[in-house]
């Protein structure tokens, strides 16, 4: 082979520009393995300089059936490499991994993807190739029988990957027609409202500390006393946990009535909203 038959060859093989290969393939006598080493080696090093850098955009993707579904986040730095195909395709192909190791980060990392190749180097590889940071994120597994499990995407990028995304799981054991419509609508719901739990009780003790802290802030600043402060706090926490709790919160296709009234007129026995995940890139 020529000097630029191997440069192409390595190209190809690794991504990476015309003047890394050269100077791999100088550094390597020519060997093609050796050369595809050094240049892993130069991308590790050059992966861990971006990892200082924000990455905010990205792309959600969901992977499943009824029974179990996975939501995975993959971020990057700019919008124009979330729709870059390198990024698409290995998305695409983390996602489905995802789903059969049920979420599992640790797994997930040192699992093969089809090149042969752990998802930790081929993750390296593609910062080296594409110039950005690139990390996996926030990653979540719904599985069970005894539930019926329903996705949403919003802002689709291509296929399963969009800027949105949301899974929602029902128990029943009814089959009605109700059900299946009322999941969809559910995961649209979420998408749109953004609950932070079921049920406010459930809702993280330190997003309401900080949430009172800026109550507390705000009203300070207009110049309240202490013990206005405090009966105030009161009124304004209570509702903020009944916007941001998902049984109390307005339907968003009937907004005159809460979700949990929706459940009721749905007059389907033992039907409960199990658990839901909601994953926006930026948030």
């Amino acid at each position: 082979m020529s000097d630029i038959q191997n440069i192409k060859k390595l190209r190809s093989l690794t991504g990476a520009g015309f003047k890394d290969c050269s100077s791999a393939l100088e550094e390597s006598s020519g060997n093609i393995e050796k050369a595809i080493e050094i240049l892993r080696v130069k991308g590790i090093s050059k992966a861990s300089k971006k990892m200082s850098r924000n990455a905010n955009e990205g792309l959600i993707a969901i992977s499943g059936d009824k029974n179990k579904c996975s939501i995975i986040e993959l971020n990057c730095e700019t919008d124009f490499v979330a729709k870059n195909e390198d990024f698409i395709n290995f998305s695409k192909e983390l996602s489905e991994l995802n789903n059969s190791l049920k979420s599992d980060k640790d797994k997930l990392n040192k699992s093969k993807m089809k090149n042969g190749i752990s998802v930790e180097e081929n993750l390296i590889n593609l910062i080296s190739k594409i110039g950005e940071k690139i990390n996996i994120g926030r990653i979540k597994t719904i599985e069970s029988k005894s539930k019926k499990i329903f996705k949403y995407q919003h802002s689709v990028v291509k296929d399963n990957l969009s800027k949105l995304g949301v899974i929602v799981s029902i128990k029943t054991e009814s089959t009605d027609e109700k059900v299946y419509n009322f999941g969809k609508q559910l995961s649209m719901h979420i998408a749109a409202s953004n609950p932070l739990s079921l049920e406010a009780k459930n809702i993280d003790d330190q997003i309401l500390k900080k949430e009172e802290e800026l109550i507390s802030q705000e009203l300070k600043n207009l110049g309240k006393s202490e013990d206005i402060i405090k009966k105030i706090s009161i009124g304004k926490i209570n509702k903020f946990k009944e916007e941001n709790s998902l049984l109390n919160q307005y339907w968003v296709m009937e907004p005159k009535k809460k979700v949990k009234e929706i459940i009721q007129e749905l007059s389907i026995p033992n039907l409960q909203i199990e658990e839901f995940i909601r994953l926006k890139i930026g948030d």
